[in-house]
């Protein structure tokens, strides 16, 4: 039955191949719009993901600010002050919490042989690399040896690097930093970097060797990385628990400063949603204009073939065999089109390559522009549009066809 209907509809394709083919391109033309513009929705949200995944996702920087509202017997505007102790607090009641550093910084005059620049150097613990999603292109990261033994070594953003020594190795090095000298151990691979941002330029020490260039015992941020979806609940038990060490208001949101990555994540994981949905809408109009011609040129093929019908009915067809011929020819088409359609969009991903986007305003972006990579997914959701515009555009001809009386089509002239 299925070869059959093959074979007839391929008869009739045969019968008019110019019109056939006009009607494929126009097919092809719109299903080739489809999936390029649902691919540019996916290529847009990888962008975003790999924007964030240079700063780290799931990252939750928590700082000390001025308190806003008086709660047990503490007077509004009292600065909070934090300790190595609120780590061990967190890490002790907020399990959801995987790796944790205190950051203490300061600007710093650092000097290679007649080289001098002011650059930020922080103090961390060494699982920060994973915190804070730091790569390394080349040399090491310090260990926690090195922090129990307090020593002066130092891993250099890669911007840091070319003013410092040029061209030059760095590694190896010894730089001086307030006066004190310290080993370069490592350089970092550029990062995002938007505006006068400088987090290239940025020196990482040990926590503990950071006492030698300032007073630590008072913490500047914490950061630290945790692994569960409730990011907001997180954020909440965070609060609970600093409030009450501290005394001051959990619904005072100026006492604690809560930088939370995931929210913004999340937004724009809603924006690409409504983008996806935004281009889908769009390219199912485009591949509708071509179901219309389609629904245009089969109307024509049955008014042509209305003897043909009568003739197949006066030998026994039903309406329905008339509706399926007409549907299959209808599909053939649409299916035929499709898939020059995947092949054209294909093409002209590959031809595009990279599309700027972050790159435009931000040094090292090329991550987060937008690459027409075409995958499964989209090609699944392009069928099922296409399939639905063929669907349509062939019903209204097949059921015209179908419902032809036989006696006045075999009188058509």
């Amino acid at each position: 039955m299925l070869r059959d209907l093959l074979h007839e509809a391929y008869g009739a394709m045969q019968h008019n191949r110019r019109r056939t083919a006009l009607t494929m391109l126009g097919m092809a033309w719109g299903i080739a719009t489809v999936v390029m513009l649902l691919a540019y929705g996916d290529g847009f949200g990888q962008a975003i993901n790999n924007i964030f995944a240079n700063f780290g996702t799931k990252v939750m920087v928590v700082a000390p600010g001025r308190t806003s509202m008086q709660a047990g017997g503490q007077k509004a505007g009292e600065p909070l002050h934090f300790t190595l102790d609120d780590i061990d607090l967190l890490t002790t009641n907020v399990p959801q919490i995987t790796h944790i550093t205190p950051e203490v910084g300061k600007q710093a005059n650092v000097q290679y042989e007649t080289r001098s620049f002011n650059f930020y150097v922080t103090g961390n613990y060494p699982n920060v690399v994973s915190i804070r999603a730091l790569n390394l292109a080349q040399g090491r990261f310090y260990t926690m040896e090195d922090q129990l033994q307090r020593g002066r070594v130092a891993v250099i953003g890669s911007e840091s690097k070319e003013k410092l020594f040029s061209g030059r190795n760095a590694l190896g090095e010894r730089i001086r930093i307030d006066g004190l000298s310290f080993e370069v151990i490592g350089i970092l691979t550029p990062r995002i970097q938007e505006g006068d941002n400088d987090i290239n330029r940025v020196i990482y020490v040990p926590f503990t060797t950071m006492r030698d260039l300032k007073d630590t015992h008072y913490l500047g941020s914490i950061w630290f990385k945790y692994e569960t979806p409730e990011y907001l609940r997180l954020e909440a038990s965070v609060r609970a628990v600093m409030a009450t060490q501290h005394k001051f208001s959990q619904a005072d949101r100026r006492a604690l400063e809560v930088f939370n990555l995931m929210v913004q994540v999340h937004q724009l994981e809603i924006i690409t949603i409504g983008l996806k949905i935004l281009l889908a809408f769009i390219g199912t109009l485009t591949l509708g204009i071509g179901g219309v011609g389609l629904m245009n040129i089969m109307l024509v093929s049955v008014t042509q073939r209305t003897r043909e019908i009568g003739v197949e009915k006066a030998l026994g067809a039903r309406k329905r065999h008339i509706l399926v011929q007409f549907l299959a020819e209808a599909l053939t088409i649409t299916f035929m089109g499709g898939v020059l359609g995947v092949v054209l969009a294909y093409a002209v991903s590959f031809s595009v390559g990279r599309l700027t986007l972050y790159s435009a305003v931000a040094k090292h972006a090329e991550a987060g522009d937008i690459r027409l990579s075409i995958h499964w997914g989209t090609l699944v959701v392009a069928t099922l549009i296409l399939t639905f515009v063929g669907l349509v555009s062939g019903m209204v001809p097949a059921i015209r066809a179908s419902r032809l009386d036989p006696i006045e089509a075999l009188h058509y002239e």
